[in-house]
């Protein structure tokens, strides 16, 4: 198997959980699912704020779901733009955030979209970093693959973990 098909198999992997975890709120069960739609355009606004002080750590979250989106870009879009890639995140996430309003599962959130996008930047940067540390295309794509098998295989461990517990 080559290197960039490997890549894609691993990102539609990635895709699928990121979904997962979005859209289902990684819950097994519809009926679980929190039914609300609501749409906040204030960034860091109301939603953000838990005991008058900005809940970073939804923020944080948001930022470690995407970052690596940005490492995969990098990868499979090397060619594109930062703006255009930018731009993907931001169509991606902004997808995710109007499938939540369309099927009232969550709250869309301008704050989750900026903390997306900035996830996805500091995805790219990380991708310039090893890049520069392995030198090569070749070497490069193969230290983000291998991470992202491990990291792929260990995430698909805790989900069927997670099913087994919750059968």
């Amino acid at each position: 198997m080559t290197s960039r098909k490997l890549t894609k198999i691993l990102f539609a992997f990635y895709m699928a959980a990121l979904t997962w975890i979005i859209v289902c709120k990684m819950s097994f069960s519809p009926q679980s699912l929190d039914y609300a739609r609501s749409i906040n355009l204030i960034p860091f606004g109301a939603s953000a704020v838990v005991n008058q002080g900005l809940n970073l750590s939804e923020i944080v979250l948001n930022v470690l779901a995407f970052l690596p989106f940005g490492i995969y870009a990098g990868l499979l879009f090397r060619d594109w733009p930062f703006g255009k890639k930018l731009l993907l995140f931001a169509g991606v996430s902004f997808g995710y955030e109007a499938l939540q309003y369309a099927f009232a599962i969550g709250r869309s959130d301008i704050t989750d979209l900026i903390g997306n996008c900035l996830g996805g930047a500091l995805g790219l940067l990380l991708f310039a970093l090893i890049a520069r540390l392995c030198k090569t295309e070749e070497r490069t794509a193969k230290c983000i693959n291998v991470c992202a098998l491990i990291s792929t295989l260990c995430a698909g461990g805790f989900i069927a973990l997670l099913l087994a517990v919750n059968a």
